[in-house]
Parts: C-alpha cells; structure tokens; sequence
C-alpha cells in the first residue's frame, strides 16, 4: 500500500511541477545565467567591462569588423540595445566605429588594440567562473547537463524556426 501511496503522490507531483519554478528549467536556466554573469562581471569589471561589454567583446574576438546589426544578431540583444552598447565600448576606448568603404552608410564594429589586449586577461575569468559553478559535482553529471542544455537549446531553436515560417 504504501508504494501505491508513492506512485500516485509522484504522479501528482508530476502533474504540477510546472508550478514550482525550480522545477522549471527555463527558470532554472535563467536563474543560472544571470548567476553565471553576476560573478563574470565580478571578475571583469576590475578591467573596465561590464556584462554588456564582455558579450559584445566575446563575440569581436571571435570575428573583428562586424556591423552593429550582425553584431547585435550575434550577441543575442536587439538592434536598439547594441546602439547604447557599442557606445558603451568606444567611450571605454574598447572599440571604434569604421566607415565601409564601398557603402559610406555602414559602419564597422572594430576593436582598439586595448581591447585586444584585454582577451588574454579577460577569457581566463570563464574558465574561472565554470570551475566554481561546476564545484563538487560529478564530471559525469556536468557532462550530462551539457548535453541537456545544448538538447534543449536546440529543440527550442528548431521550434521557432519552423514558427517563423
């Protein structure tokens, strides 16, 4: 009887889970990156960037000279944001604004050697951070969050794709 008892309060349980945000992995997901970016930016802001200037610096490491659109697509954040962000990164003598020569209305995001200096002082602070997340857990357990996130990321991903068509 009382393994009945616990079937039918886990089925239950199951059933309302959604109510509870820690059950919910969007919210758990959320509470993660902010947590992930809180103790980054701890790590970053001694060096002059901020949270906002960390992902948009991220991303000019990987692929320098972007416009602020393919920039603000890449990082993630609206058009209207990457505006105030970019700012942000020139007047911290982080990036500057290039005119394209074959069409005077664009702009190019590129960095100041400043900037590129920061990268090898800067990129070790993830590996920081992923190392105190990741304290006292399991290599294996880590190894399968992985792949949940990344299973979830792109099953969201492939839904809103086929949404927008």
């Amino acid at each position: 009887m009382g393994a009945q008892r616990k079937a039918r309060r886990a089925a239950k349980d199951s059933a309302t889970d959604y109510l509870n945000p820690m059950h919910s992995i969007g919210y758990l997901s959320r509470l993660n990156f902010r947590m992930f970016a809180r103790a980054l930016e701890q790590l970053t802001l001694p060096h002059g960037v901020s949270g906002g200037q960390w992902r948009s610096l991220r991303v000019l490491w990987e692929t320098d000279g972007l416009t602020q659109k393919e920039l603000s697509e890449r990082v993630g954040i609206k058009e209207a944001t990457i505006v105030y962000t970019v700012r942000s990164l020139i007047n911290a003598g982080l990036a500057q604004r290039v005119r394209c020569t074959d069409d005077r209305r664009k702009f190019y995001i590129s960095l100041t050697p400043k900037a590129r200096r920061l990268r090898t002082q800067l990129m070790p602070k993830v590996q920081t951070v992923n190392k105190l997340a990741v304290e006292g857990i399991d290599p294996k357990d880590v190894a399968i969050a992985r792949r949940v996130m990344a299973q979830t990321c792109a099953n969201l991903q492939k839904h809103l794709e086929a949404s927008e068509r």
